[in-house]
């Protein structure tokens, strides 16, 4: 029997499976997203997605504006797609109607614009590691991982461990490396449609998580403004050593690799590295 999987094996590149598992594991990308963080141009990178939606491993649609005209293709998983991913990292395989609910997830939610600003935040890191020698974002995990048992336990942890559920919902949690420096890091985006006491609250579920690992990483909040920055840093004035916490803004045009990330207690600007 012909299967599918096996025969578009032979035409996938390296870069081409790293784009199928992040929208296997983080929905949508745009176009732009996707030439910046894997492509050398954007019109190199629409001919790779238009070979790839020919091929049926990958679908596009586009929003229309509130204003007239559309936006930009935006890019999920097709079920071909979600097959290859499944069957590289050796996982049961998805459900066979796992592109088309994936479809009418992200073409009708209003988180939309939420989910593309998390995946703004890790292709730009992406995309700043593919022309800085010595940088890399070396994991990408999304919401729904970081919830699953065992998923921070090392293997020095206690058996025991493996079975203890995080009591945290990130938007995402990244290992970044810089000239040799491994940083780890949990994403909180921020809209600014949240009350500042629903971020606050966030921190009690993360100093539980760290409390029991015996280790903590940072915590950064990726704001919209900076005007939200500083009212949000003066009700973390008062954060627990055991949480290390950094904010940075959009405003900033630096993007988060850059010099933007400001520690609770301090008001000094350091990288993701320095952290």
């Amino acid at each position: 029997m012909d299967d599918p999987v096996l025969r578009v094996q032979s035409q996938l590149t390296a870069r081409d499976r790293i784009l199928l598992g992040w929208l296997y594991d983080h929905g949508v990308l745009t176009t732009f997203q996707a030439a910046h963080a894997l492509f050398p141009s954007l019109d190199f990178c629409q001919r790779r997605l238009r070979t790839l939606y020919q091929l049926r491993l990958i679908a596009r649609f586009r929003p229309q504006r509130a204003d007239g005209g559309s936006y930009p293709y935006h890019w999920l998983i097709d079920q071909l797609g979600a097959e290859v991913v499944a069957a590289a990292r050796d996982e049961r395989p998805p459900r066979r109607d796992h592109a088309r609910l994936e479809r009418r997830r992200w073409t009708s939610t209003r988180t939309l614009a939420h989910r593309l600003g998390v995946n703004q935040f890790f292709t730009d890191l992406a995309g700043h590691a593919r022309t800085q020698p010595g940088a890399e974002l070396q994991q990408w995990l999304p919401e729904a991982v970081c919830q699953r048992a065992g998923t921070f336990v090392t293997d020095d942890d206690p058996a025991l461990l493996r079975a203890y559920e995080p009591p945290v919902r990130p938007d995402g949690y990244g290992l970044w490396v810089e000239h040799g420096r491994e940083v780890p890091f949990f994403l909180e985006y921020d809209t600014g449609a949240e009350q500042l006491s629903v971020l606050t609250n966030k921190l009690i579920g993360y100093a539980r998580l760290f409390a029991t690992l015996d280790r903590s990483w940072p915590i950064l909040f990726w704001l919209h403004s900076a005007t939200r920055e500083r009212n949000l840093r003066l009700r973390l004035a008062e954060v627990p050593d055991l949480l290390r916490v950094a904010t940075g803004t959009r405003d900033d045009s630096a993007g988060p690799a850059g010099q933007v990330w400001a520690s609770v207690g301090s008001s000094e600007r350091c990288r993701l590295s320095g952290l």
